[in-house]
């Protein structure tokens, strides 16, 4: 007896690919374009540009993909932990039977995701030193040139012109660049390096304004970009931040070296009021007037003083010219009268002289006639043969002891330039000159 046939037996057959194209069909004519809100996780950026990745949530997973092409519109940087909402396409891929999304934009998912997204950026620049006090530099009291950083439609520049002219009127560059959407982030640090590498001769400003209005926190999230707040804070030129309301803050505000509120009030931060510079000035005037008049006041209330304690310098002239009268009558009689006085001294000197001297004249005239009488007694001839042989015998013994006799034998005397004999080898020095004397002269040598 034949089985009957199983139930199933009538259903179609397909293939797997007839089975793959249908499913495909099925997802994406059912869904189209979708939002899916999830985490993402697994993210890998390839060399050929292409971001493959997953989104998940409490229960489930899908896999995403962004073409290379797609990347710059993205409208954020992806990165593992981060929950967004991404708006694409399902599809299906038939070889692996696996669907995914093909991603076109992402956004952060609410507002308690961007903030907290804010938050862990922040605290990673701050560990970095990027918001130290110690980096902030000094806004120029009065620059020369601007620099603004912002849209060139809207409020915010016509605002900033505005306050300028009205304080102070200065040159501004505006570096236009977009405020918001793809790829402002990049425009506006590619603004900032762009103003500190311009050259020397070209008017660079002194300072720098980085710019928006007000906006949700979606709008200003280009001023919380990484590379936005790390140009800022490398900025050699003095940047100061009005980016939204005065309620707002981005991490760019960390970053910069002024924070305004408001585009109107980073205008007035930047300029001075020339008003209040001349009111400053007239009042510094005034004080610095008042002061040197105070100085000049107290100097000569000084010198008064000392004027009243000097003597009266007439007086002492006139004393002292009358001592010199005096001086000088006095000099005049006294000379008269000293040589008066040495002149009578002179008299009586030689009234006591003169009897003396004639009376020792008349003693050497009788010593003298004595002397010759004696002489007359002595024979005078006798007397001079014992002096000559007395002094030939003196000389002979000159002779026998005089250093000339030795000379004359063949020896030299030795003397230095102070005619000092030289007695020793060791007193002669290489360079030292001698005096060499002979019996019949002398000749002066240097020591080798």
């Amino acid at each position: 007896m034949q089985e009957p046939p199983p139930a199933f037996a009538n259903l179609p057959e397909y293939s797997v690919s007839e089975i793959s194209g249908a499913v495909k069909h099925t997802l994406e004519g059912a869904f189209g374009r979708v939002r899916v809100r999830g985490e993402i996780t697994e993210l890998k950026r390839y060399p050929s540009g292409h971001i493959y990745f997953s989104l998940k949530d409490e229960s489930s997973k899908i896999a995403g993909i962004v073409w290379k092409s797609a990347v710059s519109r993205l409208g954020l940087t992806p990165e593992n932990g981060m929950e967004v909402v991404a708006t694409g396409k399902i599809t299906a891929y038939g070889e692996r039977s696996s669907y995914q999304l093909i991603v076109e934009r992402m956004e952060f998912a609410g507002a308690g995701a961007l903030l907290a997204r804010i938050e862990t950026l922040r605290l990673k620049l701050l560990a970095e030193g990027l918001f130290n006090a110690a980096r902030k530099r000094r806004i120029p009291l009065l620059p020369s040139v601007v620099g603004v950083i912002s849209s060139p439609q809207g409020a915010v520049i016509q605002d900033i012109r505005t306050t300028i002219a009205r304080r102070f009127p200065r040159t501004i560059l505006l570096w236009p660049v977009p405020v918001q959407g793809d790829g402002a982030a990049l425009r506006i640090a590619a603004a900032i390096r762009g103003f500190n590498a311009l050259p020397q001769d070209f008017p660079r400003p002194d300072v720098l304004i980085v710019a928006r209005g007000g906006g949700s926190l979606e709008d200003l999230m280009v001023y919380n970009d990484e590379v936005v707040v790390r140009s800022a804070a490398l900025s050699a030129i003095p940047l100061i931040s009005a980016v939204g309301h005065e309620t707002d803050t981005t991490l760019i505000d960390f970053a910069s070296d002024r924070r305004a509120p408001t585009p109107t009030a980073a205008a007035e931060l930047a300029v001075p009021a020339r008003s209040e510079l001349i009111a400053d000035l007239a009042q510094k005037t005034a004080r610095l007037a008042g002061a040197l008049t105070q100085l000049a006041q107290g100097k000569r209330l000084r010198l008064h003083h000392a004027v009243a304690g000097l003597p009266d310098l007439v007086s002492l002239l006139g004393q002292a010219r009358r001592r010199l009268e005096d001086r000088t009558q006095r000099l005049e009689m006294a000379l008269p009268n000293l040589l008066a006085t040495r002149r009578a001294g002179f008299g009586r000197a030689a009234d006591r002289l003169l009897p003396a001297l004639r009376h020792n004249v008349s003693n050497r005239h009788a010593q003298a006639a004595s002397l010759l009488g004696r002489l007359s007694v002595v024979p005078l001839q006798a007397l001079l043969r014992e002096r000559r042989a007395t002094l030939l015998g003196c000389a002979r013994h000159l002779d026998s002891v005089s250093p000339l006799a030795v000379l004359a034998r063949g020896y030299v005397l030795v003397t230095d330039a102070a005619q000092r004999p030289v007695t020793a080898a060791a007193q002669v020095v290489a360079g030292k000159e001698l005096e060499l004397h002979f019996g019949d002269g002398e000749r002066k040598v240097r020591a080798l």
